[in-house]
């Protein structure tokens, strides 16, 4: 009986549960849904999302259960369920191992993305009162109104929530009634924004009326879902993106601050409403959730602007632009920045380092303010590669591409280069996620350049440029005519 006291206290005491070789399976049983973080003491990674986890467990806490192996303790446990690298998020069902989770490290998004994985894929929503309940909440809602459980509309609705109910929240009624109220007499969907972003600049309820299927649905949803301005976060930015999107980052706070985060929101949203149907999407970001990227990408410190917003416009071809003007609570000089954009009289901002006041080496130095000018000669082959300065393998290479230059320096049509692809920009074409990485931009085809996937030697090199190149290779002084 003690026993049995401590394990429902350890249960019900604590946020996260910890769970070992002996009682694993006894303890995940009792949980319909469980996210499980399999961790080693000593890994950095797993430092940095403990207090993500435990954040996000008390939020969680009486809807779903988060437990932590430490496998160095428990190595069965461990390996019975295939953990190779820490940490390992899984997500178990009534103890049994259902998904990896493949969803966001932080606290808001580890809420969101277990939120959406407990219970149905639609909630079934049978008064006024339970509707209302399911739309005031701090996700956008989509309800289908049905005249029905046997209707086909219904059917074809709820495979729609089973597809898309990781992104989205889904309820249905079968009762017509409930759509009275929003001005709907027939089987219609409902799409609810958040109330915490309602505004008098668009309407907070979006109806779809059109013939439903899983694909018309989930266009209307992506159309409609986000509104005029939504809150950027690090779980939706790469949805947002695919757009041209204009970003106002501040200290925006929804949980704590929602007045206040909505003065600013509104400002933009007055601003965005005359510029609607341009082509150019508007978000507004909490600045902190963002600081790297505002540092790294635009160049803007973080006491840049104090408590005004910081504006960046980033392009799905990645080009950026940023609002250097103060932001005006009138939204003149938001007005001023778009005109600029809008007529091409911005200049893009682009992180460089300094262009290098001697470049007489053989490996010619690039940075992103003289890329176009070196790389994209319109007379010249480039062999250009893109390093760390603190790559090792880059350092290894480093050698035998100075001894590439040197054999080629006499060659007038040819240019070997070099940049450093962590303080600087790489332009758009150039895919660049490791080091080093190395493209190869022919005369005539600069939009196309090859990618380099050959040896790290001389004579690889060599082999790979008498092939690709516009003309016949001159080594030492003499040309080679192979």
């Amino acid at each position: 009986y003690i026993y049995i006291y401590i394990y429902i206290c350890v249960c019900v005491c604590v946020d996260v549960l910890e769970l070992g070789d002996t009682d694993f399976d006894y303890l995940a049983t009792e949980h319909e849904t469980m996210l499980v973080k399999f961790y080693a003491p000593w890994c950095g990674h797993c430092k940095k999302l403990a207090p993500e986890f435990d954040k996000a467990a008390k939020r969680l806490k009486g809807t779903v259960q988060l437990a932590k192996v430490d496998c160095t303790a428990h190595s069965e446990t461990c390996g019975r369920f295939g953990v190779s690298g820490y940490p390992t998020l899984k997500i178990f069902r009534n103890g049994r191992d259902s998904a990896p989770y493949d969803g966001p490290r932080t606290t808001d998004g580890i809420v969101q993305y277990m939120m959406k994985q407990t219970g149905p894929d639609s909630v079934h929503l049978k008064t006024e009162e339970h509707l209302h309940t399911f739309i005031n909440h701090y996700d956008a809602s989509i309800i289908g109104v049905f005249s029905g459980a046997d209707s086909s509309r219904l059917s074809e609705f709820l495979k729609a929530a089973g597809l898309l109910r990781e992104q989205f929240r889904f309820a249905h009624t079968t009762n017509l009634k409930l759509g009275e109220k929003y001005g709907v007499q027939t089987e219609s969907v409902l799409l609810f924004r958040p109330p915490r972003l309602s505004s008098k600049f668009e309407d907070s309820i979006v109806v779809f009326r059109d013939h439903l299927t899983i694909g018309s649905l989930r266009r209307f949803i992506r159309d409609h879902i986000y509104g005029l301005c939504p809150h950027m976060t690090a779980e939706n930015r790469d949805r947002l993106r695919v757009r041209d999107l204009l970003t106002a980052f501040y200290d925006l706070d929804y949980h704590h601050n929602p007045r206040g985060s909505n003065y600013w929101r509104n400002r933009v949203m007055k601003v965005a409403s005359k510029y609607s149907g341009r082509g150019l999407t508007f978000s507004v970001a909490n600045k902190k959730d963002f600081l790297s990227e505002l540092e790294d990408d635009f160049g803007l410190g973080t006491s840049d602007g104090g408590e005004l917003p910081f504006v960046t416009i980033r392009t799905k071809l990645g080009h950026k632009y940023t609002m250097r003007e103060e932001f005006t609570r009138d939204g003149e000089s938001l007005e001023r920045f778009l005109d600029d954009y809008f007529t091409g009289r911005l200049k893009r901002f682009v992180k460089s380092e300094p262009v290098p006041e001697r470049n007489s080496a053989a490996v010619k130095v690039v940075v992103a303010e003289t890329f176009d000018e070196v790389v994209n000669d319109p007379g010249k082959d480039v062999l250009i590669q893109f390093f760390s300065p603190s790559c090792p393998h880059c350092k290894k290479l480093d050698p035998v591409y100075r001894e590439l230059a040197d054999t080629l320096v006499s060659d007038p049509g040819l240019v070997i280069a070099k940049m450093n692809a962590v303080d600087n920009d790489v332009p758009l074409g150039y895919d660049v996620h490791g080091f080093p990485t190395i493209y190869f931009a022919p005369v005539g085809r600069k939009d196309e350049p090859i990618r380099y996937e050959g040896g790290r030697e001389l004579k690889d090199f060599l082999k790979f440029l008498k092939r690709e190149a516009s003309h016949s290779l001159v080594l030492g002084g003499l040309k080679d005519e192979l």
